[in-house]
């Protein structure tokens, strides 16, 4: 099947999957720290199964080891994968050419389906297209926004990171802030690098960007106290994903600093620093919704031809903010691992 006759008729007008609400695993298996061996998920039956027939749909993520975030996007594609009788086959690598090796991996294992993260879009783009040539329908999910379409993917779920940016550099603006640093935990990473640029944009403030090894996290502890042992005058600490921002509350404290620190996503452990007062607030793009939805979409598309967005806009998830004022609301469900 060409990628022509996957594409709905422009004439037509864009239909909206309607996704059921699933009921979260109540056992459902936290990811490992990814790496290039891909994992099956164990497929037990949960009520309210789909009777089609078995797909198989592999989730290729840029997940680096111990970035527990992957964590929350996993359970999410496990619960929609139960729910709609899929097999569902999860392989992460963050170096740009073997994720595309896994995505080519998928191919060759003539998958139904392929969700895939593009944080390095321009080393996707071939391998991307190999699936499509395939007749293999590929959607896109958290990295990726202003390059799916024209990678050819059928639809995309996320974040606007420029969007989450500039809403957190507005943020900062209302809290006082006067001096930023932003974290950027893995060069390369479009996205990583659409947040600071959106900060910079709106904050009033002065803003420098700091380079950390996210997969050495006593290496980004000491870079950041080192940092802010060097200048005094920063006042907050931007972290770009929830592991980085606890381990910088560390850092503050290594440093005698008096930044605070405020971050870009969540888990458990995130929450309760932000009840603690150890992190001010954290910007939430809803990972587990990535993981469900893109699952999902792929069996809608199969059985009854849906497109989210029409094909023709993504599906945003976030940005959300999440604080003091709601942080008891959002904890109950991160404690789930589901936020």
């Amino acid at each position: 099947m060409d990628r022509t006759s996957r594409r709905r008729p422009r004439r037509y007008a864009a239909i909206a999957a309607a996704t059921a609400a699933a009921a979260l695993l109540a056992a459902g298996c936290s990811s490992s720290s990814g790496g290039k061996q891909a994992e099956e998920d164990s497929g037990t039956a949960s009520a309210g199964k789909a009777s089609t027939p078995r797909m198989t749909v592999a989730l290729v993520t840029h997940q680096a080891p111990g970035d527990t975030f992957w964590d929350i996007v996993r359970k999410g594609a496990e619960a929609a994968a139960a729910k709609d009788n899929i097999k569902l086959v999860y392989s992460a690598d963050p170096n740009a050419g073997n994720q595309a090796n896994l995505v080519q991996n998928a191919i060759d294992q003539k998958v139904d389906g392929i969700a895939v993260t593009l944080a390095k879009p321009d080393a996707m783009k071939d391998v991307v297209s190999k699936a499509e040539k395939a007749g293999i329908p590929v959607v896109g999910l958290n990295s990726g926004l202003s390059d799916w379409k024209s990678l050819g993917l059928m639809e995309f779920f996320g974040q606007d990171e420029s969007v989450a940016g500039e809403a957190f550099g507005k943020k900062l603006n209302e809290v006082g802030a006067k001096k930023a640093v932003c974290v950027i935990q893995e060069q390369g990473n479009v996205g990583l690098t659409q947040r600071c640029d959106g900060v910079k944009k709106t904050f009033e403030g002065k803003t420098e960007t700091l380079y950390v090894n996210g997969t050495d996290m006593p290496s980004v502890k000491s870079t950041i106290t080192a940092k802010l042992k060097q200048d005094s005058s920063i006042d907050y600490v931007v972290a770009l994903g929830a592991p980085y921002a606890l381990t910088a509350v560390d850092s503050v404290s290594d440093a005698g600093s008096k930044a605070k620190i405020a971050t870009f996503d969540l888990n458990k452990q995130l929450t309760s620093a932000i009840k603690k007062g150890d992190i001010q607030f954290a910007v939430d793009q809803q990972p587990y919704l990535q993981g469900y939805l893109a699952v999902d979409s792929l069996w809608l598309y199969k059985n009854n031809g849906n497109y989210s967005g029409g094909g023709e806009q993504p599906v945003l998830t976030g940005p959300a903010f999440v604080d003091s004022s709601n942080v008891d609301t959002i904890a109950k469900f991160a404690a789930k691992g589901t936020r």
